[in-house]
Parts: C-alpha cells; structure tokens; sequence
C-alpha cells in the first residue's frame, strides 16, 4: 500500500498443557514457553509497531509468591525491548545449572516462568502512544479468580453506552476508553459468577481455601461472556486470563477480527494470524482452526479446552481488508486470493489499452502490492494463451505466428522505495517535495511518449501519495498514459472496527464524489442529506447508511475518473487513468471473507451505520474529529 494506514492489533496465547519440568527435560530448556511467545509475536509484528505487552501466569503458586507477571513497551522496537525485559533475570543465573534447570526455582524466583502467557501488539488508531494505553491491561484481586489480565484487537462503537452502564451498576471507572471499559465490564460479571459460587458453596461445610478452588474449578467463562458481552457494538478478538489460569479468547459475532487456534498434547496456541501459528510451532495448517463468529476458545484450569458458543452468531464479515492488505501473504489462502484479486482485473485493464499489450510496461507499487501484480501478469498469459490458440484454429502461420508465441508483456521494477527517505520539513512547499522523492524509479527503460505505464497498488485510501509523488515521478519517464490499477474496490466509507480510517474527506473516492456533486449542481442533495444524516442521528438504534444516497448518483467509472483528475496535478504531461476492483470481484477473490462495509458502507451493526453518518456531518460542519 503506498498509503500506510493504521489497522488492527494483534494477539497470542499461548498455554502450556504440561508442567514446566516437562519442557526442561525434553527441550532441554526452561525458555520453551518464551520463545514461541516471542515467535508468536515476531511473526505478527505487522500488526503494530506502536507497542507492545505481554503477561503470564503461573498455576497454584504457593502463597507468598507473585504469580503475576506483566511487561509493556512503546518503545521503537518494542517486541525486542519486551523479551530482554522478560529474560534479563532468567539470564543472570543462565550459568548456573542448579537453578537454570529447577522448574520450582524457577517458577517461585524468575518472574514470567508461567504456565498461560499473553501477548499483545498495538496500532493506536486513536489515544495517546504511552505505556498506560498499552495492552494487557490488568484488575487486580487477592482472589486468582477475580484477578483478570485482558488484551484484544478491537474497537467498540458504543462506548458511551457501555461506560454509563457500569455507572449504573455502582462502578466508578477510571476512563472511557473502549480497553478499560471492555475490561471494567467482563470484570463486573466474572465477580458476580465468583460470589454466586461463593455462595452457593459456602454452607457447605468446606474451608474458604476449599471453596476457593471449587470455584476455580466450577467457574464457566463462558456465562461470564454472554452476561458481559450482549451489548457489544463493534469487531473484536479479546483475550483474557485470570489469576487462577482459566483463559479464553472471545470473537465478536460477525467475525469481523481474525482469531486462530491450534491445539496438541502439550500446548493451545491462538493468535491473529495462521502463519505466526505455523511458524512458531510448525503446525500442519489443516489443524490450525478458526474461531467461529460469536464463540469463545475456552481454556480451563486443566488445560481442557472447548470452542463454545457465547453469542448468537450473525452473517459473517470478516475484515476483507486482511486478506487484501494486513495479513501477512505468506499464508497460503491469502496468498492465491491476492494473486486471484490481481488477475480479475485484467479484463478491464486490457480494455483500458486498446488491447495494445505491445506498448505497455507493467509494475507495482512495492512491497505488498507484489501478489496481486503477479496474478494480474498471469491472467494476462490467460490471455495471451487464448489468443494464440485462437491465431492456429484460424490458419495463422509463419512469422505472424512466431512473433505471436514468443511475445511476452514487458514487466519492469518502476516504483522502488526509498526507505531512507524523511519528510521532517514543516514548510509545507518543501514539505511536498520531500513526499515526491519518497518513491525512485529505474530510468530509461520505457518508450517515451509511445509506451502506456500499468501500475498496481492493493489499495488506494487517500490518494495523496499518488498525487505528490508517485505520478510525478512516473511522469519524469515521460510515458503517453499512466494507469494505476487497485485491487481493492474504491474505500468510500469509515471504518470503526479498528481500521484507523475515520473521517469522510480523507478518502480520494468520498472527495471525487463530491466534486462531483458540485459539478453536475447538485448542492441542495448534499444539504438534505445532512439533515436527514442530523435527524437520523437523535435515534436511539440506526439502521441506515444514508450517505449511499449519494455515491448511488454515480457510476464507479465516473468516480474513478474524478479521482484520476484530482491525483494528476496541471504540470504532469502524461494522461491518467484509475482503474479499480468491483466488490463482485472481490467476493469472488475472498469468498470467506465478505466483509465490505469500507467500499459499499453495508455496516454490520448499528453502530457502524451511525458512525457513516456522524462522519458525514462531521464533514458538512468542518468539524475534525473521529466519528467514534
């Protein structure tokens, strides 16, 4: 993406389901536990460089012992600050065997020698970047059954609601942010789950310790997360472990935030993505599993472990976006939807040209872009094949059929980024030139004014990238026609589930629209929108997206040609054409993964659509500020 936009978190968990001792003996070390914890972490480490945490606890810890262990870090590499943190004890006494390989040494003096750990990587798409707003979070409790650690990739539309909940349930808490409020919430139902078990045991005739671990033993998780979660509007994967080592790992009801689990005789694992997984643990991918929309991954005290479901389950919309663009593309699924996106567009790409594949060059905006560069190149051989298949049925023959079965479309590394490259000037006229040089190119390898330049990014968000440097820099070439090509559909609408894309203008397709709109005077439309935007909006739930009334007024061809005039500046010589995916395509590429609310504004829930709307007079009022 030559536009980098803040999205989603990732997470891990990770329980052992033998004793320390065990690992020592067969492993031959007691940091098992810690480096697939960091494997886990490593290997997902595009889902946030703003920070990063991570906890651990350890199972019946004699009295007397911290069985709490937490670390966080915002610094610039936080993951490898985090784990020198985590190993800087373990590391003093590495040469001293007697206690380096005694599991109840360990265990009672080396802090993060645990039994569950979690681990938590951050995008901060709004709040400040401190180490008070970094996950996991923790309530603290004498009682290991009330103690709760909580961390999770999400992003809650009604916090509001939720926050002025727990007032009325006689809480004062501390901020109104979603983490806290989330945590605050599953914490007040998991204390009333432990003082109804309290209760129920208490004449029982048992000790207090007794009844203790009854209530460890009898607790379900899952009642706690149905009574807690009912009223969540948003997309969440959260995590959280209590003191006395139960853990589990809820999935909103759509889907909408990736969570994968992988179990064996020695250790339950989830994480954000499949391939950190499989990376850690080598793990076959048939075995790695997805957790099902409105059900939690349960982990007893036992390490037995059940997939329950704790919501009722709605359609489900998970993120196409990851698939696109966050994931890693190293797994395999991804991989060939990126590869299938890019080879949908030839269709209309080869129409963009005339069919004229002789004076073209192809390339892509580096590095993520690259798949579905590779898929479009073999729907053009798709093409070709075709072609010269057709030529022999029709009799041709000779140096016309020769030319025809050698031809090769001429591909070429265009785009490079310079990642040297520092847009520190304020002054906003250098500033921009700066941005220009962000991207290189390789000279002198196109036909000037002959040849037309075919550029794929996964994605096009603002279009300002674009617009202030890469055409420029491709128009130095001197081509006849520039095409930038996205594989993903035009991003029209906010996203509220985590993205951190939350304002109507900065999108290149919302802003091509409403040039559009003023073009063709159609002013009052706008006007009446917002007021019935500002109507709509004193509801107490919202069930419409009413700014879809005005991208209906236009094609998609319309818009993407507004857009190819607001990122060709008056100086650049060389025509410009946009060319974007179809939201059939991308079914088709991602059956699995349908969530499009983002290009088509059909939000999941009602938090969503009020969100498009709130960001919609937001704009008609200049007013800067989040929709949620």
């Amino acid at each position: 993406m030559s536009e980098v936009i803040k999205h989603e978190c990732g997470i891990a968990m990770l329980r052992l389901r033998k004793p320390l001792s065990y690992f020592i003996e067969k492993y031959g070390t007691p940091t098992y536990a810690i480096s697939k914890m960091y494997l886990l972490m490593e290997k997902q480490r595009n889902r946030g460089q703003d920070g990063a945490g991570i906890a651990s606890i350890k199972l019946d810890l004699e009295p007397g012992f911290p069985f709490v262990d937490r670390a966080r870090s915002v610094e610039a590499d936080p993951i490898n600050d985090i784990f020198k943190k985590v190993g800087k004890k373990l590391n003093k006494i590495s040469k001293d065997n007697t206690k380096y390989f005694d599991a109840d040494y360990l265990r009672q003096n080396i802090p993060f020698m645990g039994d569950v750990y979690m681990g938590h990587l951050r995008y901060g798409t709004h709040g400040k970047n401190t180490i008070a707003h970094c996950h996991p979070f923790m309530r603290n409790n004498n009682w290991r059954s009330r103690q709760l650690i909580m961390a999770g990739n999400f992003n809650m539309t009604n916090v509001d609601e939720l926050f002025d909940k727990l007032v009325h349930l006689g809480q004062h808490p501390k901020e109104n942010v979603d983490t806290v409020t989330v945590m605050e919430k599953i914490g007040h139902f998991l204390d009333l789950e432990v003082q109804d078990l309290f209760q129920k045991n208490n004449n029982s005739g048992l000790t207090n310790i007794e009844i203790s671990n009854k209530i460890e033993e009898e607790l379900d998780l899952c009642k706690v997360l149905t009574r807690s979660c009912k009223d969540f509007d948003g997309g969440y994967a959260i995590m959280g472990l209590t003191g006395y080592g139960g853990s589990f790992v809820a999935r909103d009801v759509n889907g909408i935030r990736p969570a994968y689990y992988y179990a064996d005789d020695e250790i339950v694992v989830v994480a954000s993505e499949k391939t950190a997984i499989k990376t850690a643990f080598n793990a076959d991918y048939d075995l790695i599993k997805e957790i099902q929309p409105g059900h939690a991954l349960i982990v007893n005290k036992d390490s037995s472990y059940e997939e329950k479901e704790y919501l009722t389950p709605q359609e489900k919309l998970s993120c196409s976006f990851e698939r696109i663009y966050f994931s890693r593309g190293t797994d395999p699924a991804i991989y060939e939807e990126r590869k299938k996106l890019g080879e949908l567009l030839v269709p209309k790409v080869l129409k963009a040209l005339d069919y004229d594949l002789e004076n073209t060059v192809f390339s892509y905006i580096p590095n993520t872009a690259e798949t579905a560069f590779l898929g479009m190149m073999a729907g053009m051989d798709k093409y070709l094949v075709k072609k010269r298949l057709e030529a022999i049925e029709n009799g041709v023959s000779g140096e016309e059929l020769e030319k025809m079965m050698t031809f090769r479309p001429r591909q070429e590394k265009l785009v490079i980024k310079d990642v040297k490259a520092r847009t520190f000037i304020a002054d906003d006229t250098m500033r921009d030139d700066m941005v220009a040089h962000v991207y290189d190119t390789t000279y002198e390898v196109i036909k000037k004014k002959v040849d037309t330049l075919v550029v794929i990014d996964d994605s096009i968000v603002r279009g300002t990238t674009l617009e202030k440097s890469i055409i420029q820099m491709l128009d130095r070439l001197e081509p006849k026609r520039i095409i930038v090509v996205s594989s993903a559909p035009q991003i029209r609408y906010p996203d509220c589930y985590g993205i951190n894309m939350s304002k109507m203008k900065e999108f290149v397709a919302f802003r091509a629209m409403i040039k559009l709109v003023k073009k063709r005077n159609m002013d009052e439309l706008l006007d009446e929108v917002y007021y019935r935007s500002k109507s709509i909006l004193r509801k107490d739930v919202i069930d419409e997206n009413l700014v879809q009334t005005l991208y209906d007024q236009f094609s998609d061809e319309e818009i993407s040609q507004e857009i190819a005039e607001i990122i060709k500046l008056d100086h650049i010589k060389a025509d410009v054409e946009v060319i974007y995916q179809t939201v059939d395509n991308l079914h088709e590429a991602c059956p699995h993964h349908l969530g499009d609310w983002y290009f088509t504004g059909n939000f999941p829930t009602h938090g969503g659509m009020k969100v498009a709307n709130q960001a919609f007079v937001n704009y008609m009022e200049g007013k800067e500020i989040r929709a949620y």
